[in-house]
């Protein structure tokens, strides 16, 4: 249940961003999560999605879902960060409006955060460079499941495997890990494989 006296408390304290689900540290003031928002787009200075900048202040608990959704819609309105839709997902980019207001106070982020932030931020678009570069199907067979993985780079198809799993869990482990580096699972196979 909602504590409003917690709630009011933290209004009290300078902390006016719901702090549910976030770690000691993390940002707890709608100004601080629309300044790691910029920070983030100004650092990776490449358009980013809406989905990436949920995971990211999810993945290290960061900041409240709710509060970094809230905190995007009022930097597009207020002209730091700009959104586009590509393929139906909406991607976002810091202005030079964004970028010179950050330079200005970013550093009043603690150092920790925006560390934490730009490196989940960069592993989150190393898994969707992955998972549109590489492909991955999971079939249902009558005793199992069978994991099919394909790496390519540009038309040549570096790698094709196929394994079968007894249960659709470990189908997805094998996804999920395979997705998080493919090219650490391509060259230990061919490195197992040149041995004399």
């Amino acid at each position: 249940m909602f504590d409003y006296a917690e709630k009011e408390q933290e209004i009290i304290s300078g902390f006016d961003a719901w702090s549910e689900g976030i770690e000691p540290g993390g940002l707890r003031s709608k100004d601080e999560i629309k300044m790691l928002i910029c920070y983030l787009l100004k650092t990776i200075d490449q358009p980013i999605s809406m989905d990436q900048i949920g995971n990211i202040m999810q993945d290290q608990s960061i900041a409240n879902y709710f509060e970094a959704m809230d905190a995007v819609s009022d930097l597009i309105s207020n002209g730091s960060i700009s959104s586009e839709y590509i393929d139906d997902k909406q991607f976002l980019t810091a202005t030079d409006i964004g970028k010179s207001a950050v330079e200005i106070v970013e550093n009043d982020l603690p150092k920790t955060v925006r560390e934490k932030a730009v490196k989940s931020a960069i592993r989150f678009i190393t898994l969707e460079k992955n998972e549109r570069d590489n492909d991955v199907k999971i079939t249902q067979v009558e005793d199992g499941y069978n994991v099919s993985f394909t790496m390519k780079e540009g038309n040549t198809s570096l790698m094709e495997l196929s394994m079968y799993v007894p249960d659709s869990s470990q189908a997805q482990i094998l996804k999920d890990n395979f997705i998080e580096d493919p090219a650490r699972v391509y060259s230990t196979i061919l490195a197992s494989l040149m041995v004399d």
